[in-house]
Order: C-alpha cells, then structure tokens, then sequence
C-alpha cells in the first residue's frame, strides 16, 4: 500500500464483515486508512484529515488495564467476541440503554435505524433493571454516567421510572437522548424526569437554520428544538448538551453559529457534542467520500468560525484527562473510572464566556504542567504512608495554583479552590461549580466499516448494556452487533411493549 506507514491494524471488509489487514499511512498531509479483502477488493477512506494533529494526538495515548469481570470469552476473535471480552482494555466510563427502537421522526441519517426495522426493540422495565445492575457490576470501577437512547426514548411514558431506577441503582449523572419533539410539546414531562433525577437532556441540534435541520432529519423542526431549551429552563432543568451530527458540506458551516448560541445560553447549555457522521444504519453509502469528516476539520472549521478565538491547539485527546483519575484514586483511595479510550477517537476543551468573549480553559491554565504535576505527585503517594500524603498535598497547596494564570481567568472562578477539592476527593459535588461556569467543547467520531480499526474498538469507554447480559462496545454495536440483538429480542409491531 502506498504511503508512508504510520501503524498496522486490522479492519472490516465493508462488504463481508469479515476482519482483514489494515494499514494507517500518510499521504498529503492526511492520515488515510487502506485495506484489501481478497474477495471484494481495496478500500481506502480518511482517518484523520490532518497528520500533524494525528501525530500530536498519539503523544497522549494510554493503554487502560480493562475490567476484571468481562462477560464473554475470547472465541470468535475482536470484533466478535463484544460483551465485553477479556482482550477489552478500558472502562465502561458512559453506558447506554436503548429503551425502544420506535421513533416519531425519520432521519435520512440515523445510525440505529430507528422506526424502520419492522419490528419494535423495547426492553421491558424489568429487564433495563437488570441491564443496570449488571452494568453497575464492572469492576474494578463502576459506569457513572447512563444514556438512555434508542429510537426516541421520551415516547415511553415510563422514562421517569426508569431515569428513578437507575438513580437506584447508583448512577450518579443521568442522560435521556432526545430530537426534543415531546420535551417541546410536553413540560410536564420534563418536570417528571427532573424530579426522577435526570441530570442532562442530551438533544439533537444540527444547526442554526432550517436547512441543516432538513438535510439531517428530513423536516424543519428548529422551533421545536428551542422550544424545547425554554420548557426545560421553565421546568428547572438546567442542564443540554447540544448534540451535532457533523456532515461535510451539509452543516460544518454551522459550528460557529452553535457555538455562539450555547454561549449566550450557558445558564442551560453545558456542553457541545458534536459527532462526524458515521455511514451505518440509515445513511446514503453513496454519499460517503463527500460527506465524510473527521475531528480535525471539527477543531478547524471551530477556529475558522470562532476568528480564533477557539483554536485547533486548544483541542486534546480524550485520555489527556488520564492524570486526574490516576491521582485521585491513589489520594482518595478506591477505584474511579479512567479515561483511557483511543487517542483518535475523540478531542475536548473547556470554553468559559465573560462579557461576549469566549475564553478556553488553556488560556489560563498550563494544562500540560499541571496534569504532569499530578502524575509525579500520584507516583510519590504510591510509596504510601500519611508522611508522604501530607507532603504531597503540601506540594499541591503550592504548585497547583502556578499553573493557573488568575488575571486571565474568568471573575469569581476560584478554580485552584475546584481543583484541589476535586483531586482531594474525587466528588461529583466538587466539579459542580466548575461545569455551572464552563461549557464543553467535545468530538468524538465513531466508526463504521469503512474506517474500522480493531485498535480503537478494544479502547472504546462508550458501551451499550443489552439484555442477553453483554456489555458492547459503541461502534461495534452499531456496525455489526445492534441488528443481530434487535431482531432476536424484537417482538411484532402489533405486540410492541410500554408506552
């Protein structure tokens, strides 16, 4: 294959499934991903669309050490065996429960197909109980944080009583991911999941205009979209994460504008998640090379659109933020969940707003310093002994604050204050006050069979819990496993379950 060679992996041969020989190469400037299936012939498709910030992201990779009770074996081989196997190397950091596979809209680009398989997935109360508990079960660290998705989970009337269960069941953030249609026709529901305990609704917004709308779910539904924001703001629910489906030439123009938007409403709006468009489920195969985008055209369109003020460097891989597990749990003691998912699967940064201005949390703070700072610290507590605990945070008391450049940062963030609470104790609690005043910057792009790498999958943190008992990983699930799991657990439209 031609290309300068940058990794060897293994692949899936879109057409037969089957796991072929892959190579990651450069070539103009970009990461390309090639394979060859001897029955079906070569593919080739962009990994990362910049080289450059390929290689500054590999810097940062972390291989995690998995869980110690995988529920299946090692047979058939990665990506067979997901459930999740022995070979998997990270935690289960967000899971998901699909709690229907109905839907009241039709979107041209739907990774789960949603409304469209002829039958209805709709695990029973019972059973999401179960998929809870056993999700709860990984060890060493327990998930904190469960999505509920689907289809369109608002259209079962006992969402509130299973937000309530996984409450129960000692998840400590709670996501429903939503299109926003019942949120914005029915406020009483949204009361009923706050007062279940729902922490963030997780909403579809693919931009600022009706025609990005219309080109990603096939109908002009953007009133209903802020409708939605306003009841969840009546309702006392304060807290959305923006969630854009990122389609080349579609509605990578419309970044900026989002940007902006959840800046004005950052006393709701927590977070920007936005997700390059993944070709499985419902999506034009046709329109692949055309539509395909990768995280480095998310952070540069960001930069472009945002007149710098949000640059390309202000970006880092997920498993950057690795140093603040590993010190707190050796401080605090007991197991936290680490963040050790691929380098190349997704890029993050913090913004702060103050007096229109958007402020990234590198700004003001040498992150790099600092995250080099825990781990030397955490290597020292790991000698043990409340001697060295009481020199280290000593240290801490320090060192910590001179990574932050107070005079650059937003009024009234006492943010070495935040951070040694956080480090100290590892509290949900302590980070409250943090995320009440930043907004998340988030990519994360998940695959299909076109640029598959097996490399990728055995890190992957984001995993769906189904009924069988297994725990899947996200991009297998919907390349390969989702449709297997429906059609064997799906009942007869005429027989479809709760709602």
């Amino acid at each position: 294959m031609s290309g300068k060679l940058l990794k060897k992996t293994k692949s899936l041969c879109p057409e037969c499934m089957k796991v072929i020989e892959a190579e990651v190469v450069e070539e103009d400037g970009k990461a390309l991903i090639k394979k060859e299936c001897p029955k079906h012939g070569k593919f080739e498709d962009v990994y990362f669309s910049d080289v450059k910030i390929y290689k500054r992201f590999e810097k940062f990779a972390e291989i995690g050490d998995g869980i110690e009770n995988p529920r299946t074996k090692n047979q058939q081989g990665c990506p067979f065996d997901c459930g999740i196997c022995p070979n998997h190397k990270s935690h289960t950091v967000l899971s998901i429960i699909d709690v229907t596979n109905r839907c009241n809209l039709r979107c041209p680009i739907c990774f789960a197909n949603a409304a469209a398989a002829g039958y209805v997935y709709e695990p029973t109360f019972e059973q999401i109980k179960e998929m809870l508990r056993n999700l709860r079960a990984n060890k060493p660290a327990s998930p904190p944080a469960i999505q509920f998705s689907g289809g369109e989970p608002t259209l079962r009337d006992d969402l509130p009583d299973i937000v309530r269960a996984a409450k129960e069941a000692g998840f400590w953030h709670i996501e429903v991911n939503t299109n926003g249609i019942r949120l914005a026709q029915d406020i009483d529901f949204i009361k009923r999941l706050r007062e279940a305990g729902v922490s963030t609704i997780y909403l579809q917004f693919d931009g600022m205009t009706p025609e990005a709308t219309i080109k990603a779910r096939g109908a002009d539904i953007l009133s209903l979209k802020f409708k939605a924001i306003e009841n969840c703001r009546k309702a006392g629910l304060t807290s959305i994460v923006l969630v854009v489906t990122l389609v080349k030439g579609v509605n990578d123009d419309q970044l900026g504008d989002i940007i902006r938007f959840a800046a004005k409403n950052k006393d709701i709006v927590r977070c920007v998640n936005v997700q390059p468009v993944s070709f499985a489920g419902r999506i034009s195969q046709k329109e692949r090379k055309r539509w395909r985008i990768t995280i480095p055209d998310f952070m540069k369109a960001v930069e472009r659109q945002t007149d710098g003020q949000i640059k390309t460097s202000d970006f880092y891989p997920v498993p950057f933020t690795l140093p603040i597990s590993r010190f707190t749990s050796v401080y605090a003691g007991g197991e936290f969940v680490k963040f050790t998912c691929h380098e190349h699967c997704g890029a993050a940064t913090y913004v702060f707003v103050e007096d229109g201005n958007i402020i990234p949390v590198t700004r003001f703070v040498d992150v790099e310093t600092l995250f080099g700072l825990l781990d030397k610290y955490a290597a020292e507590l790991k000698k043990g002994g409340f001697a060295v605990k009481a020199r280290v945070l000593a240290k801490m008391i320090e060192n910590v604050p001179g990574t932050i450049d107070m005079s650059k940062a937003p009024k009234g963030l006492d943010l070495p204050k935040i951070l040694l609470k956080v480090l100290r104790t590892g509290s949900y609690d302590a980070l409250v006050e943090f995320h009440e005043r930043a907004i998340l910057l988030a990519c994360m792009h998940f695959q299909d069979a076109y640029n598959f790498d097996l490399n990728r999958i055995e890190r992957c943190g984001i995993h769906y819990a189904v009924p069988d008992g297994r725990i899947i990983p996200f991009c297998t699930y919907n390349s390969i496993h989702r449709s297997e799991v429906e059609r064997k657990l799906g009942v007869p439209l005429s027989k479809k379950g709760p709602k």
